[in-house]
């Protein structure tokens, strides 16, 4: 927990450069290194609780930070980045994160728990909305080589309704899962 607390220090510290009036204020090409500097330049994040964008689609990103901008999803870090971007903007921003390279695994994952999870996304069917390599397409998100930690809260969010998206397909695929069966799709699809 205190690895998250620090990478959302981290972030925050960042973002105090950022203005908190309207985006115009700072182009977007200036505010994309903050957002880098969280979510790694190279398309994988080394903060812990904070997720890789590499490889993300740009439709999806371009859909969160509009929930961010929105407060539609609340992480103060990102609502406070996206507050007074406009849509171009989110567009621009959507597109140069799509443009970095996908984050790769390290194949260093548990084979019994790679087994569990191999059996609960076949169950669950999750290659029929994130493709069957977890590469994500247009609103769907990359989940392939993800951070394990990112991916645990997710599914737990989703699973207690905390984590409401703009559509809730996925609070209902999580109603089933077990915390065991949270911590096993994580660890599977951080090291697929």
């Amino acid at each position: 927990m205190r690895r998250l607390a620090n990478g959302l220090a981290l972030c925050l510290l960042a973002l105090t450069g950022l203005p908190t009036g309207p985006a115009g204020a700072q182009p977007v090409a200036e505010r994309l290194p903050a957002c880098l500097g969280c979510h790694g330049g190279q398309g994988r994040s080394e903060t812990e609780g904070v997720p890789s964008l590499g490889g993300m689609p740009a439709d999806y990103v371009l859909t969160q930070l509009y929930l961010f901008r929105e407060k539609q999803r609340v992480a103060p870090p990102m609502n406070e980045m996206a507050a007074g971007l406009s849509d171009d903007d989110l567009r621009t921003i959507s597109d140069a994160v799509a443009a970095l390279p996908p984050p790769t695994s390290d194949g260093g994952g548990d084979p019994a728990r790679i087994a569990r999870a191999k059996d609960l996304v076949a169950r669950h069917q999750c290659g029929s909305c994130h493709n069957a390599d977890f590469s994500g397409h247009d609103q769907i998100p990359r989940i392939r080589a993800q951070r394990e930690e990112y991916l645990v809260a997710a599914l737990r969010g989703y699973k207690s309704n905390a984590r409401a998206g703009y559509d809730p397909a996925m609070n209902e695929a999580a109603q089933p899962l077990s915390d065991d069966d949270i911590r096993d799709l994580a660890h599977y699809l951080a090291h697929p």
